[in-house]
């Protein structure tokens, strides 16, 4: 039977969603590369993230549209974003940065796919869901397959520091989960506005607080070459994409495809930096793919009727 009109938008839509994480698995790639010829983390990370609110930067001002959307933010509209800025870029991705500096790229994938389940407990200890028995199966299987990957125990002291930016960086981007999804049910913003103004105010603020800390290091060309593709194309031209398909996929979709970025990472990285893939570790990070997934899409199980 030949595809409809509708299915041939999905289909693409899939395509160029699963494009976009392919994207964004790379970029863990790139910045081990980039970590490994010494650039200081904050800084490459604030470099960035700055460069890539930039290319975003006309998108915005050449729209009447977003204009009007930026001129008529209420001061606490601003501060949210200030705040959603600080939260999601500065502190999510800076810890990142820091973070993979000293740990493996799976592990730390691994420990921000636990981000689901934070944003989950919170909503079951604040009350503004009830758990269910799928959720904590959920839980359940995730933690089950992050002591498959880490145990038995066995920590270099070197990766300690990693670890607590790991925890960081999990912490800020489950807290900047919901502060987004706030702002966005509250203020019915546009992505575009939303994103561009915390990542401008975010990046600047990571890169201001990298080269004072940490310096600006001595980029060569080819590491301009990273932190410019990372900018404008893991980062901004993503970022458009992703949204793109988003006005087709359903969230469900969306989850699953968003879901492959932990095998691509552990994958992309066993082969480009030759970091060890057991088959431990690999049943570990299936466990934990399939519980996030199952904590993220539990409201569209089927439920038995009563």
């Amino acid at each position: 039977m030949p595809l409809t009109k509708t299915d041939k938008n999905r289909f693409i839509a899939v395509l160029q969603a699963l494009f976009v994480t392919f994207l964004w698995s790379t970029s863990w790639v790139l910045i081990k590369i980039g970590l490994k010829a010494d650039l200081p983390p904050v800084t490459f990370a604030g470099l960035r993230y700055t460069i890539a609110a930039l290319c975003l930067l006309p998108f915005v001002i050449l729209n009447p549209i977003q204009r009007q959307t930026l001129r008529g933010l209420s001061a606490r509209t601003w501060a949210e974003l200030i705040a959603l800025g600080f939260v999601f870029y500065t502190l999510t991705q800076g810890a990142q940065f820091v973070s993979l500096s000293f740990l493996p790229s799976a592990t730390l994938s691994l420990l921000l796919n636990f981000s689901p389940i934070l944003i989950a407990l919170y909503g079951i200890a604040s009350h503004s869901e009830r758990a269910s028995l799928a959720q904590w199966g959920g839980i359940l299987i995730t933690t089950v397959g992050a002591l498959i990957y880490f145990l038995p125990l066995s920590i270099a002291g070197g990766q300690i520091p990693g670890l607590i930016a790991g925890f960081v960086a999990l912490s800020a981007n489950s807290a900047s989960s919901v502060l987004g999804r706030y702002i966005n049910t509250q203020e019915r913003l546009n992505p575009l506005a939303v994103t561009s103004v915390s990542m401008g105010i975010g990046g600047i603020l990571m890169l201001t607080f990298g080269i004072i800390t940490q310096g600006m290091g001595a980029p060569n060309l080819a590491q301009w070459a990273i932190i410019g593709w990372l900018a404008a194309v893991n980062t901004a031209f993503a970022f458009t994409l992703w949204n793109k398909s988003l006005q087709t996929l359903t969230a469900v979709e969306s989850s699953i495809v968003n879901g492959t970025m932990l095998p691509q990472i552990a994958v992309l990285a066993w082969v480009f930096l030759g970091e060890p893939l057991t088959g431990r570790k690999i049943s570990g990070l299936c466990f934990v793919g399939m519980g996030t997934l199952i904590v993220q899409l539990w409201r569209y199980f089927p439920r038995a009727k009563v």
